[in-house]
């Protein structure tokens, strides 16, 4: 099948009696957001394991009252690098888990190589006895992905809480600079998890003028609930904590979101289109009305 179908996947729960449902964020959002069929059963279900993105909270909520069962989040690649499981008294929540040794040791660093303090972002790298030893014959790859006591740099973004366990970011490249200020917009993607009233949330630099970039939240509203505005959506963020130099100052309303082969929201598509309806020069602080599904043209993009 060339694209994912939310119903179909349902069924397949239904027909084949799967113990762990496994999906990224999106997928499982969709799943989710469905009503109820006569004659589904997903009673097999032991719990549903996000991965390949990070899970937005209201995302993790939905599933776990659709589905009724825990949800679990993996964050990983085949470099050795694996988190997801929680030490005995600290409940993964919203993060990753609680590094296992056995698999791989995780360190958070600074740019300048030197250890970050327990809730400062910096890169994630790992260690331990699942990291390949070296890229066979291609000791550049080594200069680019290793350090030079053998730790992975994973080019992610991330934290370790006060409990050792793992907040992941985003990716290191994935960033906006407003006049000089770097906003990880996974950070903001994760505090807009959180609002009642978004099903997803996708947030993208578009030029500016003045600022050379700006952020803009490109949001999916939770079915049924009405289209949310920039001013309340600011609000939800100053009561998270959100630092105000990291507000959206756009926000823009899809209908739905276009997603890449892997099932993950194609970014360049969503980036595409903000900067083509705002176009060089909107003014800050508009809230832009729903986009339909045949406002996205972009190659690879999978239609829905």
């Amino acid at each position: 099948r060339r694209r994912f179908d939310a119903a179909d996947a349902l069924r397949a729960v239904t027909e084949h009696r799967p113990t762990h449902l496994f999906g990224v964020p999106t997928m499982l959002r969709r799943m989710a957001d469905l009503p109820r069929r006569p004659g589904e059963d997903t009673s097999s279900l032991r719990a549903v394991v996000s991965s390949g993105a990070a899970l937005p909270a209201s995302t993790a909520a939905a599933c776990r009252e659709r589905f009724g069962v825990p949800v679990v989040t993996v964050y990983g690649s085949s470099d050795g690098v694996n988190c997801h499981t929680a030490a005995p008294g600290a409940p993964a929540g919203d993060t990753a888990g609680t590094p296992d040794p056995a698999v791989a040791v995780l360190r958070i660093v600074r740019p300048d190589g030197s250890p970050a303090a327990t809730g400062e972002a910096g890169e994630i790298q790992a260690k331990g006895p699942m990291t390949p030893l070296c890229h066979v014959g291609a000791p550049e790859l080594d200069a680019r992905y290793r350090t030079a006591d053998g730790w992975v740099r994973t080019g992610d973004l991330g934290a370790l809480d006060g409990e050792g366990r793992l907040r992941v970011l985003g990716r290191l490249r994935n960033v906006v600079i407003r006049g000089g200020h770097t906003i990880s917009p996974a950070e903001v993607e994760r505090e807009l998890g959180t609002h009642p009233g978004i099903a997803e949330a996708v947030c993208v630099p578009v030029p500016d003028e003045e600022f050379g970039e700006r952020l803009c939240a490109c949001v999916r509203p939770v079915p049924g609930a009405p289209a949310p505005v920039l001013g309340a959506v600011t609000a939800h963020l100053a009561a998270r904590g959100l630092e105000r130099r990291k507000f959206p100052e756009y926000l823009l309303v899809l209908d739905r979101m276009p997603l890449r082969p892997t099932g993950k929201v194609c970014r360049r598509s969503v980036t595409a289109h903000a900067e083509a309806v705002l176009g060089v020069g909107a003014p800050p602080g508009t809230t832009f009305p729903a986009a339909g599904a045949e406002d996205f043209t972009h190659p690879g993009e999978i239609p829905h």
